[in-house]
């Protein structure tokens, strides 16, 4: 498999060294790529274990500890036969089989990344409410869901490119006179809405909806 140019920015992103436009740029492809749902995953475990229990994990184990576990083993060891321990494998590698063909079929959820005591997830939903269809005049305001408390929101406007941008607290924002003077009929134009926690961490993202203002008849 190919690998994902984004994948070498993953450690990155977690330790929270991108900034700006490349930050941006990450975040908008893991909520769509499948592989780098799995990896952030399998990285911010291991990064979060790091964190959480320090250098103690690379530390040998004590002496008295591997006495324990060697006649211990050889004691389960000698619980089965030969002919046991070949059925037990083959057990094994049927229900590997299984699991591992099953499961590739099923396509994850957005993941969720737990930074810190505090910092909750990224990869939620964001629903859309208004507008989500085709307009007879230019839509004097953008609606979308709230999330809760303590969320800041930025939506972004696009018609050929991006043409308007704001920030807000609420699920709702005006649009200033002249974004929409310039919102002609016959012309279409698609938004998307991302939500950021009160320590700028992206928690969620909307899909980007089209609309059009429908021309005079």
């Amino acid at each position: 498999m190919k690998k994902c140019p984004f994948e070498s920015q993953i450690d990155d992103y977690l330790l929270n060294r991108l900034e700006g436009g490349d930050k941006e740029a990450f975040e908008e492809h893991y909520f769509n790529c499948q592989r780098c749902f799995r990896l952030m995953e399998e990285r911010n475990e291991l990064i979060s274990a790091v964190k959480t229990r320090g250098a103690w994990i690379f530390e040998p184990e004590p002496d008295a500890e591997k006495k324990v576990l060697l006649p211990t083993f050889e004691k389960v060891f000698s619980y089965f036969t030969p002919r046991q321990w070949a059925t037990v494998a083959a057990a094994a590698a049927v229900l590997l089989v299984a699991v591992f063909g099953v499961l590739p079929r099923f396509k994850g959820a957005p993941p969720q990344f737990v930074l810190s005591e505090s910092e909750v997830v990224r990869g939620a939903s964001l629903t859309l409410m208004s507008p989500v269809i085709d307009t007879a005049v230019a839509p004097a305001y953008f609606e979308w869901k709230s999330l809760g408390e303590d969320v800041e929101y930025k939506l972004s406007l696009y018609n050929s490119g991006l043409i308007w941008t704001a920030t807000t607290r609420e699920n709702r924002i005006s649009i200033p006179e002249e974004i929409r003077a310039n919102m002609t009929a016959g012309q279409k134009f698609a938004w998307q809405v991302r939500a950021y926690s009160s320590r700028g961490t992206l928690i969620a993202v909307s899909s980007r909806v089209e609309f059009q203002i429908k021309p005079a008849e």
